[in-house]
C-alpha cells in the first residue's frame, strides 16, 4: 500500500456528510451564554462609587489629609 493509497482511504473515511453549521452551532451558543454572563458581571459594578458616596464622605471626615500628600503617592 502506497502513501497516496493511505491518504485516500484516510480521506475517504473522513469524508463527513451533514450540516457543519448545525453541528457547530452550539459552541457559538457556549461562547455567547459566558459573553453574557461577562458582561452581566461587569455591569454589576457599574456605579459602585456613588452608590458608596456616603461612606467615602464620612471616612474622608473622620482622616483629613494634607492635599500635597494626596495623588498617586508623588511628593
Amino acid at each position: 500500500m502506497t502513501f497516496a493509497t493511505i491518504l485516500a482511504f484516510a480521506a475517504e473515511e473522513a469524508e463527513h456528510h451533514g450540516n457543519v453549521q448545525a453541528e457547530t452551532f452550539i459552541f457559538g451558543l457556549i461562547a455567547f451564554i459566558v459573553f453574557m454572563a461577562i458582561g452581566l458581571v461587569t455591569m454589576s459594578y457599574r456605579n459602585v462609587a456613588n452608590r458608596h458616596a456616603h461612606k467615602a464622605e464620612a471616612y474622608a471626615k473622620a482622616h483629613p489629609v494634607d492635599q500635597a500628600q494626596v495623588g498617586h503617592g508623588h511628593h
